[in-house]
């Protein structure tokens, strides 16, 4: 007979940041906890743990996720991008500068899940006006009331027709 202790964990396979990364996970974590509590990539947040908020919001085989809904075990050989994984302080993706650009944020809480969801939204190219905009970033909640200068920095990379919105 094999003991119990055998299933605690599982051995997960996945890209995280360009990174092939292999970790053994108990089968309950979710994708967020992977994140951040065994890769240590802070970036993604954890606001309500409930899939309400958007703080943790990542990139999941090139479309955004709340992360914190997934069990990790799930998403064995998929690909993760992070804000980590978008830009650099030397290399910024044209979202991050953006959103430095047009002040899309105060406390910062909510920035890396806006950013990634972001990046997701002008991926999927549904969005062609501000009302599309908000539309399609309702679910990335900012306690600060950022709002503004969110929808005006999208826009701008938007307009700018982008061609650093893939994975770098």
């Amino acid at each position: 007979m094999i003991p119990i202790e055998a299933f605690r964990t599982l051995e997960l396979k996945l890209v995280v940041n360009g990174l092939p990364r292999a970790v053994n996970v108990d089968p309950c974590v979710t994708l967020l906890d992977l994140l951040r509590e065994y890769l240590h990539l802070t970036g993604s947040k954890k606001g309500c743990d409930h899939g309400q908020c958007g703080a943790c919001t990542v990139l999941l085989d090139g479309k955004r996720v709340n992360s914190c809904l997934i069990l990790a075990v799930s998403r064995e050989g998929s690909t993760v991008t992070t804000i980590e994984g978008l830009g650099s302080t030397s290399k910024m993706h044209p979202l991050q500068s953006a959103f430095i650009r047009y002040d899309a944020l105060q406390c910062g809480y909510c920035t890396p899940g806006q950013i990634c969801s972001a990046v997701g939204l002008l991926r999927e190219g549904q969005a062609k006006s501000r009302d599309e905009i908000r539309e399609g970033m309702s679910g990335n909640l900012c306690r600060c009331g950022a709002y503004i200068g969110i929808v005006d920095a999208i826009a701008d990379v938007m307009a700018s027709g982008s061609t650093l919105l893939e994975d770098q």
